[in-house]
């Protein structure tokens, strides 16, 4: 398998196709403006959570055609040598506008801005799509689980369900929308994730005895240990677990429940620990959650959720739909113009797009404010006379990648972000079920002489 150290040939040929059309063409070099939308909600949910753009900007310092790739793209006969020639001397020189990570987002909102020649920004589509819309639709089905955790823990343990790389990506991003911990060592590695994990139902079956396998692990681990009681009878194992745990000089940490009617599971459990007098044994428990498994959980002792499945894969909404479309261009006189796809249902609106958020006396957000203007100050401008926060920052500025946005400590900067952008909404956006964008999206146009 290719060690991704070159992120160039991460994309689709028809973005390479086009340089060399358009370079043909003379057009290669007009400026432009690509963004990243979405044109509505996946799964009518209300609200989607951005994230993914560290990652984008990670990619996009190694986004260099090098020899290999070179080759490679000669060797197809992909385009021309002239273009072939532009490629090897590729490196991205324009700026990128973008929503901070953790901001939650609706139809419409311009969550990404890429500014430059033709050429340099439309061989990023694929690159910033493909982690976009994976990286956020993850984060929004995390945001959602928090919501019905009501505050009680969430650890990410998907990696066995999804491909190697996009399990890194995935824990990444669940601490976006709110997770604590991750099983997967890569991603507490890469970002600083709190590694969790204690032993599986193999673990068990490798001793002669049920017992042993506590005592073994608990050996090794501590009192403080989770202990997987369910392998054979839980009511058993749960005996076991506290006995063990006891004669090793403390109480057990918690217990962990995998299988079986989980809400029953957790009252019974819960009544036979306190009956024990292990009263600060905690109950975990695991087996295909989602965010509606884990509303149902809510009245049961359950101190704190493990997710695999489901997380990984978005909660059934894998993509978070979104797409990169050319807004704006240069004419041939040097003017800009907005463009616009007009095709029945994946229409686009062109323009370069300034947004905002409006709120009320209180703080609840209000309204999302998208503003088509010549400039950034013209667009920033309005939102500032209609008293909206802007919601994208500098991510690239002549190329130079902002390293704000990729440092130690951004993850849960994006994380608190996250929880501001999130309590701030109405309360109808908390509700799991399927509904309108909690946020109406507002776009106004005030390039004046190009409508």
């Amino acid at each position: 398998m290719t060690n991704f150290t070159s992120t160039a040939l991460l994309t689709d040929m028809y973005e390479l196709t086009m340089v060399d059309s358009a370079m043909k063409s003379g057009t290669a070099d007009r400026a432009s403006v690509f963004e990243v939308f979405g044109r509505r909600l996946p799964g009518h949910r209300r609200y989607g959570v951005v994230a993914g753009t560290g990652r984008v900007l990670e990619a996009l310092e190694n986004f260099r055609f090098t020899e290999a790739e070179v080759d490679y793209v000669r060797a197809a006969g992909i385009v021309s040598d002239e273009t072939i020639e532009w490629l090897a001397n590729y490196e991205f020189k324009g700026d990128i506008y973008g929503y901070t990570e953790g901001e939650v987002y609706f139809p419409g909102s311009p969550l990404m801005t890429v500014t430059g020649t033709f050429a340099d920004a439309v061989v990023l589509e694929t690159m910033i799509l493909s982690i976009l819309n994976y990286d956020s639709a993850v984060a929004t089905a995390a945001s959602r689980m928090t919501i019905a955790s009501h505050d009680r823990p969430c650890l990410e343990m998907g990696a066995r369900r999804m491909h190697e790389y996009a399990a890194v990506a995935a824990a990444r991003a669940s601490v976006i929308g709110g997770f604590v911990g991750t099983s997967n060592l890569e991603a507490a590695r890469s970002y600083g994730i709190r590694p969790i994990g204690t032993a599986a139902h193999s673990f068990t079956l490798l001793h002669d005895t049920e017992e042993d396998a506590f005592r073994a692990q608990i050996e090794s681990m501590g009192t403080d240990t989770t202990l997987l009681v369910d392998t054979y009878d839980v009511e058993k194992g749960v005996d076991l677990a506290v006995k063990v745990a006891r004669e090793a000089g403390g109480e057990l940490g918690a217990v962990r429940l995998d299988s079986g009617d989980l809400v029953a599971e957790a009252f019974k459990v819960r009544k036979q620990l306190d009956d024990m007098g292990a009263t600060t044994t905690k109950i975990t428990v695991t087996s295909d959650l989602d965010e509606y498994s884990i509303a149902a959980l809510n009245a049961a002792p359950v101190d704190s959720y493990g997710v695999g499945t489901k997380l990984v894969t978005g909660s059934g909404i894998p993509t978070a739909q979104l797409v990169y479309k050319l807004v704006a261009r240069e004419r041939e006189d040097g003017s800009m113009q907005e463009v616009a796809k007009l095709s029945d249902s994946k229409g686009s609106v062109g323009g370069l797009k300034v947004a905002g958020r409006t709120h009320d006396e209180t703080g609840r957000a209000t309204g999302e404010l998208v503003v088509s203007a010549e400039t950034w100050d013209d667009g920033l401008a309005y939102l500032e006379e209609h008293k909206a926060r802007p919601l994208q920052v500098k991510l690239v500025d002549g190329g130079q990648i902002n390293e704000d946005y990729t440092r130690d400590g951004e993850l849960a900067r994006a994380a608190e972000r996250h929880r501001n952008s999130r309590a701030a909404l109405p309360y109808s956006a908390w509700r799991l079920s399927e509904g309108d964008p909690a946020l109406l999206t507002t776009m106004v146009d005030i390039f004046e002489g190009d409508d």
